[in-house]
């Protein structure tokens, strides 16, 4: 591995060297959809070996892997802050493969824009045409091109020096038995070619498909047409730095480039960032360093503007109140923004596909923006800006029997059916998550002003036009059901029965003002103790235990009153909880909040005892609950079905409530010891596999409000105390039948206010 600083600087792009002889002269000089739809690979999150890589090497040849995967090259690359490294021998009667796979993140659509397959690529020792590998690529239905010799599209690779590689997608012929779509690329190959038995470096970078005209038009340098980041600044924290900028729209700027200097050094490139998003996270993993900061803006052609001003700032020691109000406001950016800048909703993921607004998360990012309003990451007529546009929305969005239905498109207000055709109407679930906000948001914004007095009525005018009895199907139903579609009717028939994350469906459909149902159904459809309950509950958790909604099992020593198993993922104790209080009071089976703490200290005692064996677990590296993992979508849960070895990093940090002590030290773990993985723009990533070297590539709109709601929660009780006093909620609960408890215990509703 090449690692020395002289090392580096014989190999920089020339558009770094033309960037930085700008600096002599000049010393002050939303798309993330769009940018997806022609990058297959820019930078790996892993530091060491890039997980969405794979190969295969046969005797004699060799191919230098780590754990499989190709090695990340992290002192040579041509967009900062790494690039890949083939190592190869290709030796007679051997073999070698690599392929560089497309991340296949959440509602991304594999069909990149343009004609051309480009990549840069440089060798340190230079390389001869005749032996560069073999290139080959393959399509989302597993099609495959014929092999091309790379030679044939570049000449001899000189010793150091960078060449962009250019291949028309017309070249890649197919070679299996269907026709290859190459706009739907999903992997690019290199195998062994020519066996000349000599070991060959080659490092690649960079790797997208785009139009030969835009793409081609030159030698990078300085574009002084390009826009100059605006008015940057950078703030110093524990562990790294927040880097931001204003906004280019209307720009063709394809990336920023950042620069760190460090203790008065020469600028050096960090890191890009893809346009949409105007702000870097630095993890420098140490307090007392001192650093400054420039931006620059790159097209197409790699084109640089000229530097931005110097922000400088430095890290210094945090106590445990600053370590939590600085991860609620990082959270809270995902919502402020990374918001839709339409509908001010937010968005399903970051990166996503930009169109889809989520109507559970948005619930979830309005309790969000009341904390980011309280506690001064944004003013009053901010937020209040916001939610008025958020309102504004959902009245003119589609609803159904005044349901909004999962996604929507944030242009439109028009029904996404994500998941299937089915899920094209209603959704009772994620309503509710959105009704859990707006009514917090209506206790919160009513001072006695034009504006205000117009917000708490266009909610109060939402919350009145909910249809919740429309959704017990008839007036003999003994339950709620989720969805409801004028296409598909009741045909998903996916009836709502606890414990899971839906109770606040219950309580808001029995507090309802004008379409109430029946206290009982509370009992009959959520706490159902019959046979509908128990085959609905052992369906998805392929247990007895808690079947009849009862547990009453012990877990590590840990009794659970209610919940199915061992209590299934952590985010059942947040969804409904992050407006409801739980604390002091209880229904025929239990004190909620007491119950929730239980699930919390199960699965923080199964990470501990670990019974899967994977790398990590333990005492300060806990709490499994759902996310998108190495595999895709999973209910990750304290039991060995359903861990895979995957953390999601909401799980812990949002059970501040019930676990302080065990989630401030996930937190330390995850920020300190984890963070040059773990840490990005908006907080923690979504999660992280230790056991296979992975992190998330995106951050959810699930599951960073969870944090920064449920922390303010634990600290003075705001969301908690702004939806207890909705006039509603109380009779509600007398006519369910809830009591208070008998005497105060550890987590009543006193609460220290900590702003």
């Amino acid at each position: 591995m090449i690692s020395t600083n002289r090392e580096q600087s014989r190999c920089v792009p020339p558009w770094i060297l033309c960037f930085l002889c700008l600096a002599l002269v000049c010393p002050f000089a939303n798309g993330d959809t769009e940018y997806y739809k022609h990058v297959l690979f820019d930078n790996s999150l892993e530091p060491d070996a890039y997980y969405y890589s794979s190969a295969k090497v046969s005797s004699p040849s060799t191919l230098e892997l780590i754990h499989g995967s190709l090695p990340v090259s992290r002192a040579l690359f041509y967009t900062p802050p790494n690039a890949l490294r083939l190592k190869w021998r290709s030796v007679p009667n051997g073999g070698w493969e690599a392929g560089i796979s497309a991340i296949n993140f959440r509602n991304r659509e594999i069909n990149f824009h343009g004609n051309t397959l480009y990549f840069w690529c440089l060798s340190k020792e230079g390389i001869s045409a005749s032996s560069l590998p073999l290139i080959q690529v393959s399509d989302t239905d597993d099609n495959f091109s014929i092999s091309l010799p790379l030679g044939k599209f570049v000449r001899d690779l000189l010793p150091g020096k960078w060449v962009r590689v250019q291949i028309p997608l017309e070249e890649f012929r197919t070679g299996s038995i269907h026709e290859l779509e190459p706009h739907r690329m999903n992997k690019v190959v290199f195998l062994q070619n020519e066996t000349d038995s000599v070991e060959h470096t080659l490092i690649v970078d960079e790797i997208l498909i785009d139009d030969l005209a835009v793409a081609s038009s030159g030698s990078p340098g300085i574009a002084s047409s390009l826009p100059v980041p605006q008015n940057v600044r950078a703030k110093g924290y524990e562990q790294h730095v927040d880097l931001s900028w204003d906004s280019s729209n209307g720009f063709p700027v394809e990336r920023y480039v950042v620069y760190r200097s460090r203790n008065g050094g020469d600028f050096q490139p960090i890191g890009i960032q893809v346009p949409g998003v105007n702000r870097y996270s630095d993890y420098l993993g140490e307090t007392g360093v001192r650093v400054s900061y420039k931006v620059a803006a790159s097209d197409h052609q790699y084109n640089l503007s000229p530097f931005s001003n110097v922000a400088a700032a430095e890290t210094k020691s945090l106590n445990r109140d600053e370590l939590l109000t600085m991860l609620q406001e990082e959270c809270f950016r995902y919502y402020w923004e990374g918001a839709h800048p339409v509908a001010g909703m937010t968005l399903e993921s970051i990166p996503g596909d930009d169109r889809i607004v989520a109507t559970g998360a948005s619930g979830f990012g309005i309790m969000a923006l009341i904390v980011g309003v309280d506690r001064g990451f944004i003013d009053r007529e901010q937020g209040l800006d916001r939610l008025t546009k958020i309102v504004t929305f959902l009245e003119k969005a589609r609803r159904y029997h005044g349901v909004w239905s999962h996604f929507m498109d944030g242009e439109t207000g028009q029904t996404l059916p994500v998941f299937d055709r089915f899920d094209d109407g209603g959704d009772l679930v994620e309503t509710a998550f959105l009704m859990e906000g707006l009514l917090s948001a209506r206790q919160y914004f009513n001072a006695p002003t034009e504006r205000e007095k117009k917000l708490f009525q266009s909610i109060s005018q939402l919350w009145e036009t909910v249809e919740w009895d429309w959704y017990r199907r008839s007036l003999e139903s003994d339950a709620l059901f989720w969805h409801w579609s004028p296409k598909w009717s009741w045909h998903i028939n996916h009836r709502l029965t606890g414990f899971n994350e839906a109770m606040i469906v219950y309580l808001l459909a029995i507090a309802s003002p004008t379409h109430a149902v029946p206290a009982e159904l509370y009992y009959s459809g959520w706490a159902n103790q019959g046979e509908a309950g128990a085959k609905y509950r052992q369906g998805w958790s392929q247990t007895h235990e808690g079947d009849r909604y009862v547990n009453g099992h012990t877990y590590y020593g840990i009794k659970l009153d209610v919940g199915v198993g061992s209590g299934g993922p952590l985010f059942f104790t947040d969804y409904s909880y992050m407006g409801f209080d739980p604390r002091g009071i209880h229904d025929r089976f239990t004190d909620y909040f007491d119950n929730n703490r239980a699930m919390a200290q199960i699965n923080l005692a199964y990470c501990v005892h670990n019974p899967g064996h994977y790398k990590g677990y333990g005492a300060n590296f806990w709490g499994l609950t759902a996310s998108d993992g190495p595999a895709g979508y999973r209910a990750h849960e304290p039991t060995l079905r359903e861990d895979d070895g995957t953390m999601t990093f909401t799980g812990a940090l949002s059970s501040f409530p019930y676990t302080p002590q065990a989630s401030m030290e996930a937190l330390r773990h995850i920020y300190r010891d984890l963070g040059d993985r773990a840490w990005g723009v908006y907080g923690p990533r979504d999660a992280i596999n230790l056991s296979v070297d992975w992190v998330s590539p995106i951050f959810m709109g699930l599951n960073q409000a969870p944090i920064t709601v449920m922390i303010e929660n634990y600290r003075s009780g705001l969301i908690w105390r702004l939806f207890m006093s909705n006039p509603e909620i109380q009779p509600m609960l007398g006519r369910i039948g809830f009591k208070p408890d008998v005497s105060p215990k550890k987590g009543s509703r006193t609460v220290t206010q900590t702003h």
